[in-house]
């Protein structure tokens, strides 16, 4: 009879105004929740087929939960260089363990180092594919070549000599025969800082030959010269005093020899270096003038190489793109990481769990991994967090609505039960 399904669908408004307060009330609580999704109650009606032209049976109403999983969030700036945040589509991927562990999504992006060195959040480890010093990715950016990311994978660092660039004035007043020395600062395949004497001798008018020793560790005090020569290169100059040629053109020398044990196998016959002494034709590296002194003398106008000595791991951060750089003592910094980001056909569809976690369902499809900003992926930013999506103040306002809603529908069952007080008395008489 009306009056039952009357009831009854004021009985189910109770439960469904229930419900959606409870939705509420779980986004307000989660206002400040790193990549917290609002979930949005949404109604449904029931209909009876019992309804004709003459009566109608109510039927009531439905709710079921909608997270707005591709709602974005606002960006905002934090001072934990492991945080990071994806504007636009996408999600970190994460699993619950180093190896063989389940795989989860979620867009909180509040890592922390644990004591392992893996980026964590909550003990899932986030997952990327490892890259060259220069961020490039080693292999493919495929699901095989995924990984947790662990910081600690190059905890030293230390670079060989690869290039010396030398500026200086041969004096063109010395006469044929005369010697010079200098030094130049070179760093092996350990990092160990060593010295390689350099000689010049004029040879003829116009015509130099340096030859570059045995390198000795920096730490030793000795100035003699007595180490086997390695290479030589030969100079000649311009009338003008301008550099002329070298041969080898451009001048590499194979440096052997290392006095602590480091690897000579950069080239066939040892440690390569790339010579710059200065541009053909040009005076922006060696020069042939006149010294003008009584004793002429090489002025040496500066030697720069590269490489770096051994250093330790000193901090880790995340940058624009999701490339994990670490920094070393010995200030390099080079790219260890570059974060994967998951793309769905439907976000939506992923079920939620407890910490921001997200897993892929038939409804939400599988995985497609991405770059950071490749391939409609969101960009990855460092140092930043995405925030909660909930408004309050529309919470607020649901809330009201959600109240009213109930009073009503509690009011309904008063006025039943009324009715069914007055259809029992009329029957009883």
């Amino acid at each position: 009879m009306s009056l039952t399904g009357a009831l009854s669908s004021a009985i189910s408004a109770l439960n469904a105004q229930s419900q959606s307060l409870a939705m509420i009330s779980d986004n307000i609580s989660n206002a400040d929740t790193t990549g917290y999704k609002t979930t949005s109650a949404m109604f449904q009606d029931l209909v009876t087929a019992s309804n004709s032209a003459t009566s109608y049976t109510s039927g009531g109403v439905t709710v079921s939960g909608r997270a707005n999983i591709t709602q974005q969030g606002l960006l905002s700036a934090t001072t934990n260089a492991t945080d990071v945040a994806i504007q636009g589509s996408g999600f970190f991927v994460t699993t619950n363990a180093t190896s063989g562990g389940t795989t989860s999504y979620t867009r909180n992006g509040a890592f922390t180092t644990d004591n392992l060195g893996y980026l964590v959040n909550n003990g899932n480890y986030l997952e990327g594919w490892r890259t060259d010093a220069d961020g490039n990715i080693v292999g493919n950016a495929s699901a095989a070549s995924l990984g947790p990311i662990n910081t600690q994978v190059a905890s030293t660092s230390g670079s060989a000599t690869t290039k010396t660039t030398v500026a200086a004035n041969l004096p063109a007043d010395a006469a044929v025969g005369a010697t010079f020395n200098s030094s130049m600062t070179v760093y092996d395949s350990l990092g160990t800082a060593s010295t390689i004497q350099i000689d010049w001798k004029k040879t003829a008018d116009n015509s130099w030959q340096a030859s570059f020793e045995t390198p000795k560790l920096a730490s030793d005090s000795t100035t003699d010269s007595a180490n086997a020569i390695n290479d030589t290169v030969d100079i000649t100059f311009n009338s003008d005093g301008s550099l002329a040629s070298t041969s080898p053109s451009p001048p590499v020398i194979s440096v052997t020899g290392w006095k602590d044990g480091a690897a000579d196998s950069s080239a066939a016959n040892g440690t390569a270096i790339t010579l710059n002494l200065g541009t053909a034709g040009k005076t922006d590296g060696l020069t042939q003038y006149s010294s003008g002194e009584t004793t002429p003398a090489v002025d040496l106008t500066s030697i720069t190489s590269d490489g770096l000595p051994y250093g330790k791991l000193s901090s880790i951060s995340i940058g624009k793109g999701g490339v994990v750089d670490a920094t070393y003592s010995n200030g390099q910094t080079i790219a260890i990481y570059k974060i994967a980001v998951a793309t769905f056909s439907d976000p939506n569809g992923l079920s939620a769990a407890s910490d921001g976690m997200y897993s892929a369902t038939a409804a939400s499809g599988n995985a497609t991994l991405q770059t950071s900003g490749t391939n409609g992926a969101g960009t990855i930013y460092g140092s930043e967090l995405e925030s909660s999506t909930t408004d309050t103040s529309g919470q607020f306002s649901n809330m009201i609505s959600a109240q009213q809603a109930y009073s009503a529908a509690s009011q309904v069952i008063t006025t039943v039960d009324k009715m069914f007080d007055t259809l029992i008395s009329a029957v009883s008489r």
